[in-house]
């Protein structure tokens, strides 16, 4: 097993990756190859605590101030974690989902203004004519915190498939206040990646009122839908923006090829003309090629796949040096968490955490006390707070 790092010019192997800056992932089986002499180090001592249980397939935690937390639950359900650990009842006003295979009520974040506009923005496979897609809704969380008001869905994937499988789903808002949205291409509908006509394996940014950012690169196009942001992608479920205000994404690979990419503009990703995986049992996909000119190469991939999912970047101090701009990824296979070190726009090191957590990570989120807050995927999930290695500032 082999790790690599690329760029869109050069790919070096590692039988282990080199140490610099850093990004967490929950994950199995990435190699960090050290070009420096390894060195004991504190993250290895970094433990969780239990904040909740009983949260079913949890997806996506925000933070809704006075210590609480609004959490949504696969089957179709979003509740408040109140400040003693404590579930609240379902919300009402959510909308019916489609939760079959991967699908049902996903990710969430809060409004950037939401301490005046209680607004929260979510994502949910939608049912309707022909099955279903991915589909981001906004709404204003009540006073009390019982139910969603105002609900409306501002986009809808086009077209809808018969799937249960590759929805994407995790949004992040811009500082412009736009929403980024990623998005699945559906499994069977792998080809869809590469043309314009329609949002499968696509990344796409609107406005709050659901119309295209007016700087889209395809906007104006004949055939593009005015929604793309970038294309050639699989399976998205991690994105965040990285310090410079970037778009950082990763999704899952076939069967290998899992990938950390910056999400830009009109650019390509290759999804499924190159990848580092294969097929599922074996056996090449397409040409079978892993570079081709005009598309991109992932920043860092695993081979292997750890099914990354969630993603954050650090931006406390507290825990211990070197931890602020970690970036942070969750894995469901291999079910730990894994310190990446960042130097600019390289990966430079993995660090295996938790690796003996025993649960599926299904979102990653630093939290507005600076700790680093973690959701297992299961039917009696847990939300889990990171607790800094002892002598680490806090």
């Amino acid at each position: 097993m082999t790790h690599c790092i690329a760029t869109p010019s050069t790919r070096t192997c590692y039988p282990q990756a080199p140490w610099r800056g850093v990004l967490l992932l929950m994950g199995a089986s990435l190699l960090a190859a050290p070009a420096l002499a390894q060195a004991p180090s504190a993250s290895s001592s970094v433990t969780t605590e239990v904040v909740a249980k009983g949260l079913q397939n949890a997806w996506a935690v925000a933070f809704i101030g006075d210590g609480r937390m609004l959490v949504t639950e696969r089957p179709g359900r979003m509740r408040v974690v109140q400040a003693n650990g404590q579930l609240s009842e379902p919300l009402a006003g959510v909308p019916e989902v489609d939760a079959v295979g991967q699908g049902g009520l996903l990710d969430l974040i809060i409004d950037r203004d939401f301490t005046n506009n209680r607004r929260v923005h979510f994502c949910y496979s939608e049912p309707g004519l022909g099955g279903n897609s991915t589909a981001l809704a906004s709404a204003r969380l009540s006073a009390d915190a019982s139910r969603l008001e105002e609900v409306r869905v501002i986009f809808s994937q086009k077209p809808k498939v018969s799937s249960r499988l590759h929805f994407g789903c995790r949004i992040v808002q811009a500082a412009d206040n736009s929403l980024f949205l990623t998005l699945g291409d559906r499994y069977q509908r792998m080809k869809d990646a590469q043309t314009l006509d329609n949002h499968h394996g696509k990344v796409v940014r609107v406005q709050l009122d659901g119309t295209p950012h007016p700087s889209n690169p395809f906007v104006g196009r004949s055939g593009a839908l005015p929604e793309i942001w970038s294309i050639g992608h699989r399976n998205l479920q991690g994105a965040t923006l990285g310090p410079d205000a970037s778009l950082w994404t990763h999704e899952h690979g076939p069967q290998g090829g899992d990938e950390v990419n910056r999400a830009e503009a009109g650019k390509n990703y290759g999804w499924p003309v190159i990848t580092y995986g294969e097929s599922y049992g074996g056996g090449a996909i397409g040409d079978g090629i892993t570079e081709k000119a005009g598309l991109e190469q992932p920043l860092y991939h695993w081979t292997p796949s750890i099914a990354p999912s969630g993603m954050a970047f650090v931006t406390t101090d507290m825990y211990g040096p070197g931890w602020q701009g970690s970036l942070l990824v969750g894995s469901l296979k291999f079910r730990y968490l894994a310190r990446l070190q960042i130097d600019g726009a390289r990966v430079m090191k993995e660090d295996k955490l938790l690796t003996d957590l025993g649960q599926r990570v299904r979102d990653v989120r630093e939290g507005p006390d600076g700790f680093i807050y973690l959701l297992t995927d299961a039917r009696d999930g847990e939300l889990l707070r990171l607790r800094p290695p002892t002598g680490a500032k806090s």
